[in-house]
């Protein structure tokens, strides 16, 4: 059974949404990396998003966009995340937060491919245009890897064309900008999230601006799930992997 639908499904019968984290691979080092990923199971983390570090993320805010420019002058590479995750072990789902040129350097089938070998159930890749992604979506499906589409209010008029190319889960940006940035008016994404919801079957999580316990919990009302980014990475920087868990589950408690 494909594994994002599982995590989804899994929470849905029990009538609660689905928790997704997101946090730099390699940050604040490969071994923390690691530890957080094999201590997953014992956390309210559903699906964890693992961002390769890359020196120019257009997507992020500054906590993000430190975390991955601090990882990558630590030397973290996609070579070097593959290796990490080969010796991580979870029964929870793990998906590529990716950009582009990484992915079209390494060369587009020996990544998926080697994606696919490590765990990894889905590519979300900000930077690649829905009319470019006509390769990878192929190569994707043919090693059974969902390609994840990121929607927005400004990008809903194009929602047929974005459905096309969709699996796993549709990821609704909930703020205009970068990571952390303020939240789209609620009245606003209701609207879109509904909109989706006639076009698709897939699952909805929103991210980008959800920050606090109150964020997730409103967010829960009308989404399928919920995508905090930001303030997980903060917490990396700050606790041990044992204290970073446990104000997780904070942050996600129903």
């Amino acid at each position: 059974m494909d594994k994002i639908k599982e995590s989804f499904d899994k929470k849905l019968k029990n009538g609660k949404k689905a928790n997704i984290g997101y946090i730099v691979a390699g940050y604040p080092d490969l071994n923390y990396t690691k530890e957080l990923i094999n201590n997953l199971d014992k956390c309210s983390i559903d699906i964890l998003e693992l961002g390769i570090p890359y020196t120019d993320p257009l997507a992020d805010g500054k906590v993000i966009f430190d975390a991955s420019f601090k990882a990558c002058r630590n030397d973290v590479n996609t070579d070097k995340v593959f290796e990490m995750l080969k010796e991580c072990k979870t029964n929870k789902c793990l998906v590529f937060l990716v950009y582009y040129n990484l992915i079209f350097c390494y060369g587009l089938e020996n990544f998926v491919k080697k994606a696919k070998e490590v765990g990894i159930s889905g590519l979300i890749v900000p930077d690649l245009p829905c009319e470019e992604s006509d390769e990878l979506f192929e190569i994707c499906k043919k090693y059974e890897i969902s390609l994840i589409p990121l929607i927005s209010i400004t990008s809903e008029y194009r929602l047929k064309k974005l459905l096309e190319k969709s699996s796993g889960f549709i990821y609704a940006i909930g703020s205009i900008g970068v990571t952390g940035g303020k939240q789209t008016p609620i009245s606003r994404l209701k609207n879109m999230i509904s909109d989706i919801k006639k076009a698709s079957d897939l699952p909805i999580a929103v991210g980008f601006g959800i920050r606090t316990n109150e964020d997730v919990k409103l967010t829960k009302t009308y989404a399928d799930g919920v995508i905090v980014g930001t303030s997980i990475v903060k917490l990396l920087s700050e606790f041990s992997v044992k204290e970073a868990l446990v104000k997780i589950d904070e942050i996600f408690k129903d």
